[in-house]
């Protein structure tokens, strides 16, 4: 039995909520559970300067976790000058995710930024993040079609993630914090919309898994992601 009562296969509660921010061009208040992660898309006019001639643009992301998403306060990573291995790690993997599913030639020589605040962390704040994330890209890009600043829309697919892993022997979807802590196997999984792989993680934290075990973890990941996209396509109304 999982902590949470939820079937092998089951997702935990997963809503995205759109338009969340006044101010950014896209944003969606994206929740699994009890993690939380406020997702905001920023256009900047100019590219990267490596960029520069090209005619094609660039989608990043920074990713950060608040003071008290977590049990005990941990430090606001600005006050040491620099973000963790973790953080830089992660917001890598949200822009990958990203432009995986963009043209980034029809987004011209411009930058979009994702901003991913974890307000409450319950394990799979990365993934809850890239989820999240194409939500307020998508709206990015239309707020931009809306305005004469793009004659395509640039998303080529949808993109989703999410963990699995191996709780006492079982194969198991979307895990919170109190199996994550205890898996003896964790992977998060990066598909498109299409089925397609864009990145996988995976570690044996206790006894090292079989072909077999990556073999269900990935049918699991892709019942799930196949939900979330789901989700995706119900938020953006179509």
């Amino acid at each position: 039995m999982r902590p949470s009562k939820r079937a092998a296969d089951e997702l935990r509660a997963v809503s995205l909520e759109r338009a969340v921010a006044r101010y950014a061009e896209g944003s969606c208040l994206v929740k699994f559970g009890n993690t939380h992660v406020l997702c905001t898309a920023t256009l900047e006019e100019k590219g990267p300067s490596w960029l520069r001639g090209t005619g094609k643009g660039w989608v990043t992301a920074e990713y950060s976790m608040l003071p008290r998403a977590t049990l005990e306060r941990t430090r606001r990573e600005v006050t040491s000058g620099k973000p963790s291995g973790r953080t830089q790690e992660i917001q890598r993997l949200i822009g990958r995710s990203l432009r995986a599913v963009v043209d980034l030639a029809a987004l011209g020589e411009k930058q979009i930024v994702l901003d991913c605040d974890v307000i409450q962390a319950d394990g799979g704040t990365r993934t809850a993040s890239v989820t999240g994330a194409w939500v307020a890209l998508h709206d990015c890009f239309r707020w931009m079609m809306a305005r004469n600043m793009l004659s395509t829309m640039p998303l080529r697919d949808h993109v989703a993630a999410i963990s699995c892993g191996i709780y006492r022997g079982n194969a198991v979807l979307d895990l919170d914090y109190a199996e994550d802590s205890a898996a003896g196997t964790d992977a998060n999984f990066v598909l498109t919309g299409a089925g397609g792989i864009v990145e996988i993680q995976g570690t044996a934290e206790q006894t090292p898994f079989s072909e077999a075990d990556f073999a269900a973890l990935l049918g699991l990941a892709k019942k799930g992601i196949g939900e979330l996209v789901a989700l995706q396509k119900a938020a953006i109304g179509g």
